[in-house]
């Protein structure tokens, strides 16, 4: 394949990336405004931004053998329409359930994508520095989708519905579907062996159950039910694992997690994306509600991190070749948990531009770290494997999401309960719109009133918690990556050299 065309793949491959992005980041932005169209309540909006993950969590396994199997390009397209058709479901949506459903539907059309990306990199890119450049922009294209996708929802939000942020899917759906028809290769196992239906629902049987059961947990709700879905993960899991050691085609070679740079490498994917996604979830409504920000205003203010994030690219290649990739990835996080911890500190300032300026290291310092980890996983495999590798680099990164979304959200939720307290005298629907979240309480409270103050303050202090929480995961996952990942400096020292 002829540079030009490599090139031009990767820009194909990086589109679905900042797609996905994108619809991840606009949905946080819209809350406030569908709170006040759907009236759901703060479990249902944790499920709104938690099951999409859930979906891609439990299917990226699947669907990265899927593709293996029957052509990572065919799949990736596939996806890609479904995305795009699921859209107009999730824009148009009449209640919580629907839109509930409908990002439901999204992260099974997403889960097809996610591992192709990834997997069509490493058979298109067979050099190393060439790969190692190419993921990094591929880590840019979801950095780029991340600082893309909060300014054009605000700018949507500030004259459309709700709904209109997702329709912006539309648009680069048909791009790709175009582009990609023309510039992407048809790429797959060569002797894949039988599809095993058998582990891949002990695949989703060990993944689904486990992330509900935490999210039951972590909002109190500890029932019978929380502890069936335990004991069917554990006993799923065990299985899942046995069976790959004995079919003659595993969905994952197990063997790859006694490859310290592998399992590092995933388990700091996991921590990070945990610690940054459960923390700002609710930033995009703390810029709105706690700060008083129009939507669009809001989505600006999310730029700094996006933009550090890509700014990456350039300092990746150098970090590496002067430090090695485990103390680079390591110091990459440390980065990001010293700007988790400046939030925390700087949440309750009068002077949101300190905030705003916390962002940059905490943007730098994922970036930074997700494209060695994510280079770390797909170069540990031959080829042919790179899917299946591809899809568990994405599970960790999901699981990371869904999990940080529902532990450090319900967290949140917990501790603003705990710091509300309505006045007497207070009207009873009133009094438990404003104990549910504040998302709910602005709805019904005056601007400006002492009640809206007092929830605000409330809001803050439990994201102040909350982050610094976030952060102390962050410096866990910056442990794991000097302990666990091997300080290979080869390929980044080519690399920086060009």
């Amino acid at each position: 394949m002829t540079p030009r065309r490599r090139w031009s793949a990767l820009a194909v491959l990086a589109g679905t990336v900042l797609l996905l992005a994108v619809d991840a980041t606009v949905l946080y932005l819209a809350v406030p405004a569908l709170t006040a169209d759907l009236a759901p309540s703060a479990v249902q909006v944790l499920w709104v931004g938690d099951i999409y993950s859930l979906a891609l969590a439990g299917l990226l396994v699947t669907m990265g053998n899927l593709a293996d199997r029957i052509g990572r390009k065919r799949l990736l397209l596939f996806g890609s329409a479904a995305f795009g058709l699921v859209s107009l479901l999730a824009a148009f949506a009449p209640t919580p359930e629907v839109l509930i459903a409908a990002r439901l539907l999204l992260g099974m059309a997403g889960a097809t994508i996610m591992p192709s990306t990834l997997s069509l990199i490493r058979n298109i890119f067979t050099d190393p520095v060439e790969r190692t450049r190419a993921i990094a922009v591929w880590s840019a294209a979801a950095a780029g989708g991340i600082a893309v996708g909060p300014v054009v929802g605000g700018a949507l939000l500030e004259h459309f519905w709700w709904g209109s942020v997702f329709l912006i899917n539309v648009p680069v759906v048909l791009l790709v579907l175009t582009l990609g028809s023309w510039w992407l290769p048809e790429s797959r196992n060569p002797q894949p062996g039988r599809f095993d239906l058998i582990s891949s629902a002990l695949s989703m049987l060990a993944i689904v159950p486990i992330v509900y059961a935490i999210k039951q947990i972590a909002t109190g709700a500890f029932d019978n039910a929380t502890v069936a879905a335990i004991v069917v993960a554990v006993f799923a899991g065990v299985a899942f694992a046995r069976r790959q050691r004995r079919v003659d085609a595993p969905m994952i070679d197990v063997e790859l997690f006694r490859n310290p740079a592998f399992s590092g490498a995933v388990l700091v994917n996991f921590l990070s994306v945990f610690a940054l996604s459960g923390a700002l979830f609710f930033f995009s409504q703390y810029l709105q509600l706690a700060r008083g920000l129009r939507p669009l205003e809001a989505g600006l203010a999310e730029l700094p991190a996006a933009a550090a994030a890509m700014a990456a690219v350039a300092v990746v290649g150098y970090l590496v070749a002067r430090l090695g990739r485990g103390r680079a990835i390591g110091v990459g996080l440390l980065g990001g948990a010293l700007g988790l911890a400046l939030i925390a500190a700087l949440e309750g300032s009068e002077q949101l531009v300190w905030v705003l300026l916390a962002l940059v290291p905490l943007g730098l310092g994922l970036g930074i770290a997700e494209t060695l980890s994510v280079d770390a996983v797909v170069s540990a495999v031959k080829p042919a494997k790179a899917g299946a590798a591809a899809s568990v680099s994405e599970t960790a990164y999901e699981l990371g999401t869904a999990i940080g979304i529902a532990v450090l959200g319900s967290l949140m939720t917990a501790f603003y309960r705990g710091n509300v307290a309505v006045p007497d005298g207070v009207p009873a629907d009133v009094a438990n719109l404003m104990e549910d979240s504040l998302a709910s309480a602005v709805t019904v409270l005056e601007p400006s009133s002492e009640l809206l103050g007092l929830v605000q303050n409330a809001f803050v202090h439990a994201m102040q918690v909350t982050t610094l929480i976030a952060s102390s995961v962050m410096v866990l996952g910056a442990l794991v990556a000097f302990r666990l990942i091997p300080n290979d400096r080869a390929a980044a020292t080519s690399e920086a050299v060009h």
